[in-house]
């Protein structure tokens, strides 16, 4: 006899930021908390993750000891109802390295990398949801079908709280804002 699958209750209640706060990293690994509500993430490919991990070194070392950047933690867009999103990429305030949550205030850039299953998000409901948030910066990467990377990336106009289109990189990022950096992405 089969066993059916039960998704757990936590899947069908709103979340409230205080019984966020009491899961376990296992337990906040792999989901985004959209409304109140766990919404799984895709599992990221090799490629993916190698993406993410080359912008982050490369971010990292370009953004002077004001910042940091780094993969794969919570940035808490709002409180009510709960809103935790999970960049592939963000840089963020140095002296914010202990504070948690970490919250749009203390990012000056995220990044996203599309795969499949992520495309709308990332290409729509994300843009609107950092936008909203005040995030200065936000890059998206297209994992085109050549193999080399397509980087989008986008300014925050603080006026009407969207994204302005900024420059298109493929092979090679050589980008002056938010700070001079240059990254290879060839090497993927």
């Amino acid at each position: 006899m089969a066993a059916e699958m039960m998704a757990p209750a936590w899947m069908h209640e709103q979340i409230t930021a205080e019984e966020y706060e009491s899961w376990s990293d296992e337990q906040c690994a792999g989901i985004e908390i959209v409304d109140g509500m766990a919404v799984v993430r895709p599992s990221a490919s090799k490629r993916h993750s190698r993406l993410a991990r080359i912008l982050a070194n490369a971010l990292d070392a370009a953004s002077g000891p004001e910042w940091n950047a780094d993969t794969d933690f919570d940035v808490r867009l709002q409180d009510v109802p709960l809103t935790n999103r999970r960049p592939d990429v963000v840089v963020y305030r140095a002296d914010t390295i202990d504070v948690s949550p970490t919250r749009p205030e203390h990012i000056l850039m995220v990044v996203e990398v599309v795969s499949p299953g992520s495309e709308t998000t990332d290409r729509i409901v994300k843009v609107d949801q950092y936008a909203k948030a005040g995030i200065g910066f936000y890059w998206r990467v297209e994992q085109a079908a050549t193999g080399v990377p397509l980087v989008y990336t986008c300014i925050l106009d603080p006026a009407t709280k969207a994204y302005r289109d900024g420059d298109v990189f493929t092979g090679v990022v050589k980008a002056a804002a938010p700070f001079p950096v240059e990254i290879d992405l060839g090497q993927v």
